[in-house]
């Protein structure tokens, strides 16, 4: 175990160790820990080798130093091993909250931290086992030099989806950090508190240490202004919060109404009823939003943030007008935005490709794209951005690096398929049970899947199963049911049990699935 002693002298981070010597070093450590180590995981600093490594279907954080002070940072379990003659302290720790804590005070690499306007990729995971796959799958994209590669969020989920998961965003943020540690991703990550919509969501995630704030206003965009009457918009218009603006109609009329506006690459001019039509429709939302941003200044003090404010669910298409009106506002009032998801063309699916017509998109992002770069310059967000492979490379040639791509679910149905592979029975009563379910469920989210249309794979043998989630209506109706399958008693441990009975098999399909994300945005 000579292996071992060179990294006990490191004080500052090593360098990642090479493949091999990963593997000599992670075979040694396994042996005194009995366990599996990660080789990747393994990190030198502080005088101690850290490692997280495996029992069975259970992980723990491993820590061996000459120095019992470095162990006693976390509980768990201390003991003395010799290694070459010499007493080492050895710490086994469960991956609990406050040993990601504890481990986060040593290795800053696992701190979320800003990623500014690096083109970038919110991996949302559901289930807190899936960010090794989104590494892998980076990697294998990007290559190994890290800092090329999209810039990750790897803890990124809404209140809602913590609600139907039974996860808080602390636990979020935790399962993410392991993933991490285990992987050995030192190119940093954010964290994304998505979709908030109160004051009380942004204290809870400042909290658990996101970087990244997505202000979700659309229960205060107004869609019918789109079609009011001008007598009735002009009561709309009168009627916003002009306090919370901090301006008046005749100061808005005088800053953008009938004048052009350059945007590089077009100009547009607003005339009173246009503006006075993109006032109503999103002059609530862009109070929520100052609001909401000045709160979270607040809650962050001195800590670095970013935020990105999201209008994209709701039923009306944000009109190149009503962008410019919404960056005009926002920047006037000071709420500076590292990314914004305007509702776009075309239809926006959970897991499935985008539906309508490429050119008409290509059209409308270019235009966003130009607001973006005279009042930001922010990056467009992409949300329900999982699986819409057509057009993606329509965006990575349009914005360049200004683009996010969000994805959450499509991570989830990759559970299913691995689950399909390796559990067929559970998949089957999986796949019944959401059949049930997707009448209610489908309630919060914008799906047209028919359950008529959806195979039925009562006479499918086991090894085709997979093949379900190639299906357009199985992929929408396993996707928004997912919360109650989780909470399902009879689903959930086994469930959880398979994925991580077969953990290899579900990064790969994850790296297999994410490279395909990630591929169009490369270069």
């Amino acid at each position: 175990m000579t292996e071992l002693l060179p990294w006990l002298d490191q004080v500052e981070l090593a360098p990642p160790l090479a493949e091999e010597a990963a593997a000599a070093v992670a075979g040694a450590l396994g042996e005194l820990a009995q366990g599996q180590v990660y080789p990747r995981s393994l990190a030198a600093a502080h005088g101690g080798l850290f490692f997280l490594m495996r029992r069975g279907l259970d992980k723990f954080l491993g820590c061996l130093s000459a120095d019992a002070g470095l162990g006693q940072r976390f509980t768990g379990q201390h003991s003395q091993v010799q290694v070459d003659g010499r007493t080492l302290q050895l710490t086994v720790a469960p991956t609990t909250g406050a040993n990601a804590a504890a481990l986060r005070t040593l290795l800053p690499y696992l701190v979320a931290r800003p990623l500014g306007l690096r083109k970038s990729a919110g991996c949302g995971d559901r289930l807190g086992l899936a960010t090794p796959g989104h590494i892998r799958a980076l990697r294998a994209t990007f290559g190994r030099d890290e800092d090329a590669a999209m810039a990750p969020i790897f803890a990124q989920q809404s209140i809602r989806e913590n609600a139907r998961t039974g996860r808080t965003p602390q636990e979020v943020m935790d399962d993410a950090m392991w993933g991490v540690f285990q992987e050995g991703w030192r190119a940093g990550f954010g964290a994304d508190a998505d979709h908030l919509k109160t004051l009380a969501d942004v204290d809870i995630c400042a909290a658990a240490g996101y970087t990244f704030y997505t202000v979700d206003p659309g229960d205060h965009v107004d869609d019918e202004a789109n079609t009011a009457a001008f007598p009735a918009l002009e009561a709309r218009v009168d009627a916003l919060p002009w306090d919370v603006l901090d301006s008046s109609p005749a100061d808005l009329a005088a800053r953008l109404a009938d004048r052009p506006i350059d945007l590089g690459t077009l100009k547009v001019t607003l005339d009173r009823e246009t503006l006075w039509r993109a006032a109503a429709k999103y002059g609530r939302a862009v109070a929520h939003t100052v609001t909401m941003y000045r709160h979270l200044a607040g809650a962050m003090g001195e800590r670095p943030f970013e935020l990105e404010m999201s209008v994209d669910e709701t039923a009306t298409v944000t009109s190149l007008a009503e962008h410019v009106y919404i960056a005009a506002e926002l920047q006037r009032l000071g709420v500076r935005c590292v990314s914004l998801a305007p509702r776009y063309v075309g239809t926006f699916e959970k897991g499935v490709d985008y539906i309508g017509d490429l050119d008409a998109f290509e059209q409308s992002i270019a235009q966003h794209m130009a607001v973006s770069r005279t009042f930001g310059p922010y990056k467009l967000s992409l949300h329900s951005g999982s699986d819409k492979f057509s057009i993606y490379p329509i965006a990575s040639r349009v914005a360049g690096d200004l683009v996010h791509l969000k994805t959450a679910g499509t991570s989830y149905l990759e559970a299913l398929r691995a689950i399909a592979a390796m559990a067929p029975d559970l998949f089957r009563q999986i796949v019944a049970f959401a059949r049930e379910r997707y009448p209610t469920d489908r309630a919060s989210y914008h799906v047209s899947a028919e359950l008529e249309k959806m195979p039925d794979i009562a006479g499918w043998p086991d090894d085709r199963l997979p093949e379900l989630l190639n299906d357009f209506h199985a992929r929408e109706i396993l996707h928004v049911t997912f919360g109650s399958v989780l909470n399902h008693p009879p689903f959930r441990e086994p469930f959880f049990t398979a994925l991580r009975t077969h953990e290899e098999t579900y990064s790969e399909m994850l790296e297999r699935h994410f490279c395909r994300h990630f591929a169009p945005f490369a270069g």
